[in-house]
């Protein structure tokens, strides 16, 4: 493939952002321009001189717009092989002109779908031209130059000036990959809303599709090649996030800062402030507080040594007195809703701290789809939003909970959620006190989690580890007696599980032995 000039350019784009300037620079260099509809308005009406699609196919735009450039004189213009003689003798005998440029973008379906587009909107925003011309001009990229995204517009007019009014081989190629990501893509936002439409839980095939958001140095090893992806929809969160300041985030970044947001978005800041500290994607402190900085420091003395080098999450606007606290160690990233200037500036003086702003928190309850890639294929299954309130819970001792117990046991359940199984969580008075995640024996679980929780009262001096009077949540049931008489010697008062097991009797026996108040939720929180 050779630089190829651009002479004749057919621009129908639904985004009109930068038409215009694109309109002017193509004319200044020569090129003619074709143009459908709402294009060809707003480029005439800026004093271009344009020609109609409706005069190259010898058809007007019919149903709606529905049908306008599906004819030979376009595909044909797009497809046909610039050095095969049939070809050209064909274009020749038909009166078909070659289109060198192609300027797409699709009818904004993806957009009709997140602002709530009834069925028939979504329907009518599906782009049946766009696509076909696409991927017609893609396939004959060694004559035809494809743009579909806005920000490729200076890229062009650049490589043109760079071959004299002509495209490289090497960006052409590129366009084209592009270009059928983009149709890919378009298809695969199309086929995922209308099995949701339909409610198919699992339909025959199931595409997915991303939006590069940023090249990472490495993945979770400096051996692994890695990228960050959108998926475009508009949940709140890591990929949505403004950086003020500091290094670009890495991979394992990205992954532990989005655990750290999701488990922070399960505390509304109407009950208060909250704050979560995440080290591998394991909470190792979460905490309420009377104020964000008390809230930090009650989810720090959880386990201040993971907390070194941790990711931070906050469910309010972060202050400069919390700031100041948070500086005190080193951390790589803090996500909130916001930060003050205060905030900011305390911050600025630690330049690879990285601070994200979100807007809001997450919806805990919004229904998604989780993905997960295995050898072969893939795991794909619903969003854990499963919710456990005061009325869901069944007591199955003889002792029930007290009040202060089962607000602790509804944090510690909260909590669990979001531990690596098996996940064990003590609580006391809002504030984690030890965490055990991700053991083969949820036993060793709650052994670790209580250990912890020794060494952190050993550290800060304490008479008892915080352990003494705390509840603990188990995010699937108690197999057998020993981790619940392991959390009892702890000094765990009460404990909140899903129950279900085949020795629930001797575990309940076992507590009510123990003196301890249990209740049961009927629902699991496996996480691996």
């Amino acid at each position: 493939m050779t630089d190829l000039p651009i002479q004749r350019a057919l621009l129908s784009v639904s985004d009109k952002t930068g038409l215009i300037d694109l309109g002017r620079a193509l004319a200044a260099r020569g090129v003619e321009l074709l143009s459908t509809g709402g294009s060809a308005r707003a480029l005439r009406d800026a004093g271009l001189e344009v020609r109609d699609v409706a005069d190259v196919t010898g058809y007007p735009e019919m149903m709606d717009g529905r049908v306008k450039t599906l004819h030979p004189g376009v595909h044909g213009g797009l497809l046909a092989l610039r050095d095969n003689d049939d070809h050209v003798a064909a274009m020749a005998a038909h009166g078909i002109g070659a289109i060198d440029l192609l300027v797409v973008n699709l009818y904004p379906f993806e957009e009709t779908v997140a602002k709530g587009g009834d069925f028939d909107a979504c329907i009518e925003n599906i782009d049946i031209g766009g696509p076909a011309m696409i991927r017609a001009a893609a396939k004959n990229h060694a004559f035809v130059t494809v743009i579909v995204d806005v920000m490729d517009y200076d890229t062009l007019l650049g490589d043109m000036d760079q071959h004299d009014g002509a495209t490289c081989a090497g960006f052409r190629r590129k366009r084209a990959q592009i270009a059928y990501a983009r149709t890919a893509a378009y298809d695969a936002a199309v086929s995922g809303w209308m099995a949701g439409a339909m409610g198919l839980q699992a339909p025959r095939r199931r595409a997915v599709a991303g939006t590069l958001v940023q090249t990472l140095r490495y993945g979770e090893n400096p051996h692994q090649s890695a990228a960050f992806y959108s998926d475009g929809t508009a949940r709140v969160g890591v990929a949505s996030a403004v950086q003020h300041q500091g290094k670009a985030l890495s991979y394992n970044n990205i992954n532990d800062t989005d655990a750290a947001f999701e488990l922070i978005s399960e505390f509304s800041p109407e009950g208060g402030p909250a704050c979560a500290i995440i080290k591998h994607a394991n909470p190792c402190g979460v905490a309420r507080g009377a104020t964000l900085k008390e809230a930090y420091a009650r989810a720090f003395d959880c386990d201040r040594t993971s907390a070194f080098g941790g990711i931070i999450a906050l469910n309010q606007m972060l202050d400069g007195d919390t700031a100041r606290e948070i500086v005190g160690i080193l951390t790589e990233v803090v996500i909130a809703p916001g930060a003050d200037d205060e905030a900011k500036a305390v911050f600025a003086a630690k330049k690879n701290l990285r601070l994200l702003t979100t807007g809001g928190l997450a919806d805990p309850r919004e229904a998604g789809l989780m993905l997960r890639q295995v050898s072969g294929g893939f795991l794909m299954q619903d969003k854990d939003v499963g919710h456990i309130s005061l009325d869901d819970l069944k007591v199955v001792t003889k002792r029930a909970p007290t009040a202060a117990e089962l607000a602790d046991l509804l944090f510690a359940w909260t909590v669990a959620k979001h531990v690596k199984s098996n996940a064990i969580i003590y609580v006391k008075d809002g504030a984690t006190v030890g965490v055990g995640a991700g053991q083969m024996s949820r036993v060793d679980s709650t052994r670790i989690a209580a250990r912890k929780a020794e060494d952190m009262a050993e550290a800060m001096g304490l008479d008892a580890p915080l352990t003494k009077g705390s509840v603990v949540a188990s995010d699937a049931f108690f197999p057998f007696a020993d981790g619940l008489i392991t959390a009892a010697k702890a000094g765990a008062t009460a404990v909140i599980q899903p129950g279900g097991s085949m020795r629930d009797d001797g575990v309940i026996a076992a507590a009510d032995a123990a003196g301890l108040a249990m209740v049961f939720t009927g629902m699991r929180h496996f996480r691996h």
